[in-house]
């Protein structure tokens, strides 16, 4: 009995000490997972409905963590598994599925390479317009989702560079080449997203279609 005793703690010793050496030297499966930090501001979100479909279409991206909507800014924020290596084209077109529209694009790698779309500064710092002149007028807006759609339908004309709209002023002031395009030119582009100038009017229907944040007083 005696033996039989002794006998057992001996095998209760063993089992803990091959207990012990298979914690020590079993391999860690469950790996730490680094991910990508992704910002996209977005044009067109009115409501959190909006924000809802937008998370939606971007959840069909798997791995996806975080997500969060600013509907003030429009700016959508959330983490991607790094080895996934998302691209700037990837995320626009998730955007340009749910019905919206990207407007600048960075991803923060957990490298700390920072990826982003070309911004409208950028250009105007590698670019010089031949033959620049600047030019300042009012444009009917109200919040920072205004201030990305006025600029970007600004810029995005051929000739015009570097423009900047203020809430607080409704005040744009830019550079462009007046050999490539023309004042009235930069108005009605500017009035043809929805923003009043004072030489030319957005269409009732377009103005009407806008964010309820962006809808400003008419004249």
């Amino acid at each position: 009995m005696v033996f039989q005793l002794i006998d057992m703690k001996k095998i209760a010793f063993v089992f803990s000490l091959i207990a012990i050496m298979t914690m020590a030297y079993t391999p860690t499966f469950a790996q730490k997972i680094d991910y990508d930090k992704v910002e996209v501001q977005v044009d067109g979100l009115g409501c959190p409905f909006c924000a809802y479909g937008l998370e939606k279409k971007f959840k069909e991206l798997k791995g996806i963590k975080k997500v969060r909507i600013d509907m003030e800014t429009g700016v959508m924020t959330f983490n991607y598994p790094s080895d996934k290596m998302i691209d700037i084209e990837t995320i626009e077109t998730q955007v340009d599925k749910a019905g919206y529209t990207p407007v600048t694009t960075e991803i923060t790698r957990s490298s700390g390479e920072v990826v982003a779309s070309v911004r409208e500064d950028e250009i105007l710092e590698a670019e010089t317009l031949a033959n620049a002149q600047k030019a300042s007028f009012k444009v009917r807006g109200n919040c920072s989702m205004c201030k990305a759609r006025i600029e970007k339908a600004a810029n995005e004309l051929v000739g015009v560079d570097g423009a900047v709209w203020e809430a607080e002023t409704q005040l744009i002031k830019l550079k462009y080449d007046a050999t490539v395009t023309d004042i009235e030119a930069i108005h009605k582009a500017i009035a043809k997203v929805g923003h009043d100038t004072k030489k030319a009017k957005a269409n009732d229907e377009v103005y009407e279609n806008l964010p309820p944040c962006c809808l400003y007083k008419r004249n």
